[in-house]
């Protein structure tokens, strides 16, 4: 218990610092629209333009590790209830509304993890600049309020397990 209490308290102090960076107004803005992009829409897209340009058998890796995904991640949400900062902080508002109301692990950030992964294996040579967007995309949610660090860190650790384990099985 004592454990989680300072993990805790870790991730509250890394939290607040972000939220009292010098440029907070202006990242704020930008992270909107990163936050956007991880909303699911471009992951459509994504899977239109494989089907289009002949990639059609990598769809399947894409769906499965989606299934994967998305299971894990509201079994999770579910099981450990973390509130999200406006709940757990007093005073603290988010600057956008969630979607959910849990906050463990963080469902965009895992998503974007994922999908920067699978579609790193399959274009090698945008693989990092998709894996700083997964970045920017965590960020981005601890910069809105909706998430505290290590929601992050989850996600990621989620999104990048379910896409290394759908890439080696098949």
């Amino acid at each position: 218990m004592k454990l989680l209490q300072n993990i805790h308290a870790f991730d509250v102090a890394t939290f607040e610092r972000c939220h009292n960076f010098k440029y907070y107004r202006s990242i704020s803005k930008a992270s909107r629209w990163v936050s956007k992009s991880a909303d699911g829409q471009l992951y459509a897209i994504a899977a239109m333009f494989m089907a289009v340009y002949g990639y059609v058998n990598f769809l399947p890796k894409v769906f499965a590790a989606f299934a994967i995904e998305r299971s894990t991640y509201y079994f999770l949400k579910n099981r450990f209830k973390r509130n999200r900062p406006p709940q757990a902080l007093p005073n603290f508002q988010s600057l956008v509304i969630p979607s959910d109301q849990f906050s463990f692990p963080s469902g965009h950030t895992s998503a974007a993890f994922m999908m920067a992964l699978l579609l790193g294996s399959l274009f090698p040579a945008v693989y990092y600049l998709l894996l700083c967007w997964a970045s920017t995309v965590g960020l981005s949610r601890v910069m809105l309020g909706v998430h505290f660090p290590t929601d992050i860190v989850a996600g990621a650790s989620l999104g990048s397990a379910c896409s290394l384990l759908v890439l080696n099985a098949f």
